[in-house]
């Protein structure tokens, strides 16, 4: 069962974390074509380029999702709240367990500067604070990645997750042409 409150806001050194809003439409679509040539190799969903309207129907949907505790995607932006730094969340959310899988992608004008680091270090720790403690009380946290996307992995790495599996041909590449591997890291309490 998911937890009765959710932080729809949380605040880094550097970053703020905020819940999809349909009024984040014209700021993700910047972020996203600005991002997609580095994206689509790793994000199925950067294939294609993406319309206004398409981007705020995603944000209504992912608003809706984080009301109902079915996904908990964050926006991250500068301090001030002004520019979009990238995306975050928890996904394959369990709440029986309760577990989830965190997800991030960082636009690339801010990539290289420990933006996802910050970011995932926040959400593991949301993530992994027990429920009457102010987190979400999960006993298992996920980070997936391709293992050729050095940059993605080195963030459970550093972070100190531990590798759980290379599953082998797990899935296709974004682009849907070839097989590859996953590669399954976790944090428990």
């Amino acid at each position: 069962m998911k937890p009765l409150t959710v932080p729809h806001e949380l605040c880094t050194a550097r970053l703020r974390l905020r819940a999809p809003s349909p009024a984040d439409a014209e700021a993700s679509l910047a972020a996203q074509l600005a991002s997609r040539a580095e994206l689509k190799h790793w994000m199925a969903w950067a294939q294609e380029e993406p319309t206004l309207e398409q981007v705020r129907a995603n944000l209504t949907a992912a608003a809706e999702r984080f009301h109902s505790g079915e996904e908990l995607r964050y926006h991250v932006w500068d301090a001030a709240g002004r520019e979009l730094i990238g995306s975050s969340g928890f996904h394959a959310l369990d709440w029986r367990v309760p577990k989830g899988e965190i997800g991030y992608w960082t636009a690339t004008p801010h990539t290289g500067q420990g933006h996802a680091l910050e970011v995932v270090q926040a959400l593991t720790t949301l993530a992994l604070t027990p429920q009457g403690s102010g987190g979400l009380g999960f006993h298992r946290l996920e980070i997936r990645c391709d293992p050729l996307n050095g940059r993605s992995r080195r963030i459970p790495e550093r972070l100190g997750y531990g590798l759980d599996a290379c599953l082998v041909n797990d899935t296709v590449s974004s682009d849907g042409t070839e097989l590859r591997d996953t590669l399954v890291y976790s944090l428990t309490r």
